[in-house]
């Protein structure tokens, strides 16, 4: 399987700092990647990395086969999902939801005076079916609950067809219902075999979608553990990455941790 995404010896330094140290790490298109670690950890500024938003301080970053210092980021990045809170705050709140999946035709947040022709349309509407939103599409973004506005985000992160799809916390802050709905909708993408390449980013071993075939876990901007999901997210390896005794457990597709 080609590679969509392939880091060597990459490192990210700010104000001295190092946030990410010498990682190397390669997403093919057919996986579909968990990454966790402890506050701090690195995991944003390495889905950032993924996204074409911020370039390495040291190492080879290829993304899509291109080399990021060596392409146009912003022909790259329509080639890319990304789903987070941040971009949530870009979006105008009395923007509609259909409007916000179907400004990505254009990778901008808010219409103007774009044209869309009507299978840009038909595609969004599509879209929003397939993530239980078909009938919030005149609604506006900013009167939907969180568990909505995260589906939302979703939708217009895959509206483009991408070839990797990376999402940042996608159900921090929701309640059991709306974090079990969304698993459920991620799991089902996650295992069709016409889904992109798929990075998350969790801090809740509970927050693993069915489907998921990979983990990365991260502490102080190293990799402590990569590899097949059953094999990194373990007691021993969980305990290592956190620093405190846990304990894991596996049970119909999902896991569980706890202190030990």
């Amino acid at each position: 399987m080609v590679s969509v995404l392939q880091l060597n010896d990459v490192s990210i330094v700010r104000d001295r700092n190092v946030i990410l140290d010498k990682l190397s790490w390669t997403v093919d298109g057919s996986e579909r990647w968990v990454i966790l670690g402890p506050n701090g950890a690195g995991k944003t500024t390495l889905l950032q990395i993924a996204a074409a938003l911020i370039h390495p301080s040291s190492g080879k970053a290829l993304l899509l086969d291109d080399t990021l210092g060596a392409v146009d980021v912003f022909e790259l990045r329509p080639r890319i999902g990304f789903a987070s809170s941040a971009m949530s705050k870009r979006i105008p709140a009395d923007e509609t939801v259909l409007n916000v999946v179907l400004t990505a035709a254009y990778s901008v947040t808010g219409r103007w005076n774009e044209e869309y022709e009507d299978v840009d349309v038909r595609r969004a509407e599509r879209v929003l079916a397939e993530w239980k939103l078909g009938h919030l599409a005149q609604r506006r973004f900013g009167d939907l609950s969180d568990g909505e506005q995260k589906r939302v985000q979703i939708a217009r992160a895959v509206m483009t067809d991408p070839e990797i799809l990376l999402l940042d916390e996608p159900a921090a802050s929701l309640d059991l219902g709306s974090r079990e709905e969304l698993l459920q909708l991620l799991s089902g993408f996650a295992s069709s075999p016409e889904a992109p390449a798929i990075v998350m980013v969790t801090h809740h071993v509970e927050e693993i979608p069915q489907g998921f075939t990979h983990a990365l876990l991260l502490s102080n901007g190293t990799i402590t553990a990569e590899g097949p999901i059953a094999e990194v997210v373990t007691s021993e390896r969980l305990t290592e990455t956190f620093g405190l005794p846990l304990e894991v457990s596996h049970d119909n597709g999902r896991f569980t941790a706890r202190a030990s």
